[in-house]
């Protein structure tokens, strides 16, 4: 183990340990740099084999928040009116990485358009799909039937009219991953059931994460599902409820939040305790619950997303409303159980209607098999199943 974290140790000092993890898996990346723990960070290196897009620009007044950049996407979401016919965005690689088509290229998006980074010893190469678009979510009816996979776990996403991929729900399942306990997509955290209220649904079951998981302070995943994008750099540098950017632009004003949902608790409920082997010290007669929330905010440039650290924080001056389950009422059973929520505004929060219009506020939603598993506190087992979920709103002039 002082081996162990001394190598971890020696990652952050030559600065690459984001990188590195968010491209492997991490028993592989430890092998492969366990050889190389005398060599001198000072060294030459050799070269880059590290193939991401890092940042995208558009020039002008264009975007309406920053482009969302994820493992092999990116969003730009931009003012309404923009002409997508011709827009020429430019990117940011990792060192010594290359583009096609070239950073600068004016492309007609829309439709989304593909481009491949090549990192710099040639040996990598990955596609990213880059879309633009001046709405955000689109969908009232939320029915989990489709997923699809990425590496051993699943994504789900919602549809457009004609039936193709629109936007995608985000989990902590790319984090859990990297703990290596995941062998299939039910081993994961978040992940689809064949026996839901209709057709499919959502399975949300909270898991241990194993030896890597303890030693990096995450002892157990709550399994969860939310609008927004994950940041696994920020879940493995420390930072876990910042890893959890929540919301996409709503042009709407949300009313409530309704569906149906099963819940049974795990047999045993855990804390952290880090002098145990595993990061875990039971609570004795303690039960789990679930969560189930939206939080309806503005998205401004000193806040343009809220996170796992102020989303539900009663002094966030940015969230306008919030829409959360009564935990008296987030009780086990076995049945299809309907849930209904009501947004309740904050006391002095009145919506613009021009910012509304111009897509300046953000709506999220978060299911979590464990209330507690952003303090990575849980009954591991734990499992909420969720389906036929829908978003009640209205015009801002009604």
């Amino acid at each position: 183990m002082i081996f162990f974290d001394r190598l971890m140790a020696w990652f952050y000092f030559c600065g690459k340990i984001n990188r590195l993890f968010m491209k492997r898996n991490a028993l592989a990346v430890i092998l492969l740099f366990a050889g190389l723990v005398a060599v001198s960070c000072i060294k030459e290196e050799a070269p880059n084999a590290e193939a991401d897009i890092e940042s995208c620009t558009l020039a002008g007044d264009v975007l309406n928040r920053d482009p969302v950049i994820e493992n092999d996407r990116v969003t730009l979401f931009l003012k309404k009116g923009t002409d997508l016919t011709s827009l020429s965005p430019e990117f940011t690689l990792t060192p010594g990485a290359m583009i096609s088509p070239a950073s600068g290229t004016e492309r007609d998006f829309t439709t989304p358009q593909e481009y491949t980074v090549t990192s710099e010893d040639g040996r990598w190469k990955k596609k990213y799909k880059v879309e633009a678009t001046t709405s955000g979510i689109t969908t009232r009816d939320f029915h989990f039937e489709n997923v699809r996979m990425e590496g051993k776990y699943q994504i789900f996403y919602e549809t457009n009219a004609e039936g193709e991929e629109d936007w995608a729900w985000s989990s902590g399942n790319p984090g859990f991953a990297m703990t290596g306990v995941g062998k299939s997509c039910t081993d994961y955290p978040t992940y689809q059931s064949e026996d839901g209220y209709k057709g499919k649904c959502l399975t949300l079951t909270t898991r241990k994460t194993g030896s890597f998981g303890a030693m990096m302070g995450m002892p157990i995943a709550s399994g969860n599902l939310f609008i927004g994008t994950f940041d696994l750099s920020s879940a493995l540098t420390g930072q876990p409820l910042s890893a959890t950017k929540f919301g996409k632009p709503f042009d709407y004003i949300p009313k409530s939040l309704h569906g149906y949902y099963k819940y049974r608790s795990g047999e045993v409920f855990y804390k952290q305790d880090a002098s145990a082997s595993d990061g875990l010290k039971p609570v004795p007669d303690k039960k789990d619950r679930f969560n189930i929330y939206a939080v309806f905010y503005e998205s401004t440039k000193e806040m343009e997303t809220v996170d796992g650290t102020n989303a539900l924080s009663e002094d966030n001056p940015n969230v306008f409303a919030v829409a959360k389950i009564e935990q008296d009422e987030a009780v086990e059973t076995d049945k299809w159980t309907l849930f209904e929520i009501p947004f309740k505004p904050r006391t002095g929060k009145t919506v613009d209607a021009d910012k509304l219009k111009a897509g300046r506020y953000s709506l999220a939603i978060v299911f979590a098999s464990s209330l507690d598993g952003d303090r990575f506190e849980g009954a591991p087992g734990s499992t909420l199943c969720v389906d036929e979920v829908t978003l009640e709103y209205k015009e801002p002039e009604e």
